[in-house]
C-alpha cells in the first residue's frame, strides 16, 4: 500500500513538474521573442512582441495570478501600442501586490501607458501614486515633471484655442455688425428712393392737373370766344334783314 501511494504521489508530482515545465516553457519562447524585438533599435517590431505575448498568455492559463508573467504581458502589450490594454494591466498589478517597490514599478508603468494615450491627468496622478510607495524613485520623479509640463502646454494652448476662437467670433460680430448697418443704409436708401419717386410721381401729377385745367379754362375761353363770335354773326344777319324789310 505504501509503495503504491508513494507511486501515486510520484506521478502527481511528475505531472506538476511537467505542467510547470510547460509554463516556463512559454514564458521562455516570450522571453526570446521580446529580447528580439528589443534588439532593434531602429524600428519597433510589434510582431515578435505580439508573438511574445501569446506566449505570456499560454503560460497565464496556467498560472494567471503570477506577477512577473502578468507584469511581462503587460510589457508585451505596451510596446505594441496597446497602451489601453497596458494601463488596465499595471493597474491591476499594482492593486493585486502588497510590496511598495513592485506596485511603484506598476504605477510607473501604469502612468506611462496614460502619457502615451495623452491621458495627461491620469498619468500624472498614477506617477503621484508611484512615489507615495517609493518617494526615491528619480525615473517617476521625471516622468511627473514631464507629464505636468504637457499639462501645463496643453492649458496654454487650449487658453489660445479659447482667446482666438472669441476674436474670431467679435470678428465674425463686426463683420454682422457692418453688414446689418449696410443692410440699414441700403433700406434707407431704398426707402428715400421710394419717398423720392413718389414725391417726383406726385409733382407730376400735381403738374398735369394744373395743366388739364389750364387746358379745360383754354377751352373754356376759346368757346366763349367762338359764342361770342357767332352771336356778333346772329347779330349782323338780323340787322340786315331789318334793312331788307324797310326798303
Amino acid at each position: 500500500m505504501k509503495s503504491k501511494s508513494l507511486l501515486i504521489l510520484f506521478l502527481i508530482v511528475l505531472a506538476f513538474s511537467s505542467q510547470a515545465q510547460n509554463e516556463r516553457k512559454f514564458v521562455r519562447q516570450g522571453n526570446n521573442y521580446y529580447e528580439s524585438a528589443m534588439k532593434d533599435s531602429v524600428k519597433l517590431d510589434t510582431i515578435q512582441f505580439n508573438k511574445a505575448e501569446i506566449e505570456y498568455r499560454k503560460a497565464l492559463e496556467k498560472k494567471p495570478d503570477d506577477p512577473k508573467w502578468n507584469f511581462n504581458l503587460a510589457d508585451a502589450l505596451y510596446k505594441q501600442k496597446k497602451y489601453e490594454e497596458s494601463a488596465e494591466k499595471f493597474k491591476d498589478i499594482a492593486d493585486r501586490t502588497s510590496d511598495n517597490i513592485e506596485k511603484s514599478r506598476a504605477l510607473h508603468n501604469m502612468g506611462n501607458s496614460m502619457l502615451m494615450n495623452n491621458k495627461l491627468d491620469e498619468s500624472i496622478a498614477a506617477y503621484k501614486e508611484a512615489l507615495r510607495n517609493n518617494p526615491k524613485d528619480l525615473e517617476t520623479k521625471y516622468n511627473l515633471l514631464y507629464a505636468m509640463n504637457m499639462k501645463k502646454k496643453q492649458q496654454e494652448q487650449q487658453k489660445k484655442d479659447q482667446d482666438k476662437n472669441k476674436d474670431q467670433k467679435k470678428d465674425q460680430k463686426k463683420d454682422q455688425d457692418k453688414k446689418d448697418q449696410n443692410k440699414d443704409q441700403k433700406k434707407d436708401q431704398d426707402k428715400n428712393k421710394d419717398q423720392q419717386n413718389k414725391d417726383q410721381q406726385e409733382q407730376q401729377n400735381k403738374i398735369s392737373k394744373q395743366n388739364a385745367e389750364q387746358m379745360l379754362q383754354a377751352l373754356e375761353n376759346s368757346e366763349k370766344k367762338i359764342q361770342e363770335k357767332v352771336k356778333k354773326i346772329q347779330a349782323l344777319k338780323a340787322q340786315s334783314k331789318n334793312v331788307e324789310k324797310d326798303w
